[in-house]
């Protein structure tokens, strides 16, 4: 008898043993693993003096964040990998994927009006962009890479029109956030989507 609850005892030792190092090795998850492709946000812009309702759509495209994780620490929010260890640094390499269309998609009313001399579909083939990154009450503009129009050809007309903006960020820190503006082709700011990770 003695015998028996010896070796039980073992076993819910070497059973604890198991469970401590299994979270030694597993940090606590406190959410879903994110993804390569982040959704940045939806406004609604209605156009004057034509009428027509411009749904703006933006998305990250970011695969190095693929299986990131945030997790809590105290009232903080710190980012780890899949394997555990913290990042420090914001990625370096990203795309905002700008849509702006003028189909019928409205999910929500117009959040602002705004006077635009061009035809709509025209706007749509000279909207401009411009990226921020923010630190606490500093910023600075980055100047992106590139922008590009995909898709359907710029001489084909059409009601919608997508374009990737490859952002070079260079070396900022995790707690940076970055701010995607888009313009009208006369420089009046139409809306903003932000990409943070913390």
């Amino acid at each position: 008898m003695k015998l028996r609850s010896l070796r039980i005892d073992r076993l819910a030792l070497f059973a604890v043993l198991c469970s401590i190092m299994a979270v030694a090795g597993n940090p606590p998850k406190s959410g879903p693993a994110l993804r390569s492709s982040l959704p940045a946000g939806y406004d609604v812009i209605t156009l004057r003096p034509s009428g027509a309702h411009l749904s703006l759509m933006g998305l990250v495209e970011c695969p190095e964040i693929e299986g990131d994780r945030q997790v809590p620490q105290g009232d903080r929010v710190s980012l780890i990998t899949a394997n555990g260890t913290p990042v420090k640094k914001f990625p370096r390499h990203f795309n905002f994927r700008i849509t702006a269309s003028l189909k019928k998609i409205v999910l929500e009313g117009p959040s602002l009006t705004v006077n635009v001399p061009e035809n709509p579909e025209q706007l749509l083939l000279h909207l401009r962009f411009r990226v921020k990154a923010y630190n606490g009450l500093e910023k600075h503009e980055i100047t992106p890479e590139s922008v590009e129009m995909i898709g359907v050809p710029a001489d084909v007309p059409y009601d919608e029109r997508v374009y990737r903006i490859s952002v070079n960020a260079g070396e900022l820190p995790i707690t940076d956030r970055i701010v995607i503006e888009i313009l009208s082709p006369e420089g009046d700011l139409l809306t903003h989507f932000p990409f943070s990770l913390i």
